[in-house]
């Protein structure tokens, strides 16, 4: 598996069109409140939202799109909401990894999947398995995923491959093939739907350098159009990593000569 460079030990290429994005789709209670429908008609509202960026991100040429669909606090609520998300999840799965192969799409599932009961751990493994050829983009959904979790199990992995470790011999470049997230490159774009400010436990470790982009649209209605107004705005962002204006000016400047 190829290591991915790390934005802290190493300037990131950049683009126009972010390399990998992050999302958490967050919102859909409150469209489906909005509308005088019970919580869940949203969840199922969220999953057209879903193929439309996905099929978005596959024709912009985003290479990695990773997306929040259960964090491991999301066990506190309503246990019929969980029931239904369970149901949902599992339903998606079923009725969408033929599409993804189609085009060429690898489906990874990251997160402590041993709470999740044996029909979903199967079809998962199935999933993975039937797209793990697949090249153009890799669709990575989140699900009883937490950014804490995942860097304690990182290190957990990495003492059991190194027994004798000393505190002083921990690196990045040591622990980094452990997260869950080894086999993709930091994300270059993170996106929240909702209105809410935060990342809510979600790749902590991964979005040291990720540009953060906020929108008040719930996700339900987070469609194309929004996903390329986010495109357009990372796109005026200057990515400096640690470095100033002037040091990225005189490289634009060394590089065009």
């Amino acid at each position: 598996m190829t290591q991915h460079p790390s934005s802290t030990q190493a300037i990131p290429e950049v683009s126009a069109i972010p390399r990998h994005v992050a999302i958490i789709m967050d919102g859909n209670g409150r469209w489906a409140s909005k509308r005088m429908m019970p919580r869940v008609a949203g969840h199922s509202e969220g999953l057209g939202a879903v193929r439309k960026i996905v099929e978005e991100s596959h024709r912009s040429g985003v290479e990695y799109l990773t997306i929040f669909a259960f964090s491991s606090e999301n066990w506190r609520r309503p246990p019929e909401e969980v029931g239904f998300l369970m149901k949902l999840f599992l339903k998606s799965l079923k009725g969408e990894i033929a599409r993804l192969a189609e085009n060429d799409i690898c489906l990874r599932i990251i997160g402590d999947l041993s709470r999740f009961d044996s029909a979903i751990q199967d079809m998962v493994q199935f999933s993975e398995e039937k797209t793990a050829g697949c090249k153009k983009l890799t669709l990575t959904v989140a699900a009883n995923y937490g950014g804490r979790w995942d860097i304690l199990q990182a290190m957990r992995r990495c003492l059991e491959v190194n027994p004798n470790l000393k505190p002083e011999q921990v690196t990045e470049e040591l622990l980094q093939p452990h997260l869950s997230m080894a086999y993709a490159p930091e994300p270059d774009l993170f996106i929240r739907t909702g209105g809410e400010q935060r990342v809510s436990n979600f790749l902590l470790w991964q979005l040291a350098y990720t540009e953060l982009y906020f929108t008040d649209i719930l996700w339900p209605a987070f469609d194309e159009l929004e996903l390329r107004k986010a495109f357009d705005w990372f796109s005026q962002r200057e990515r400096r990593f640690g470095r100033t204006s002037n040091q990225l000016a005189s490289q634009v400047m060394s590089d065009a000569v």
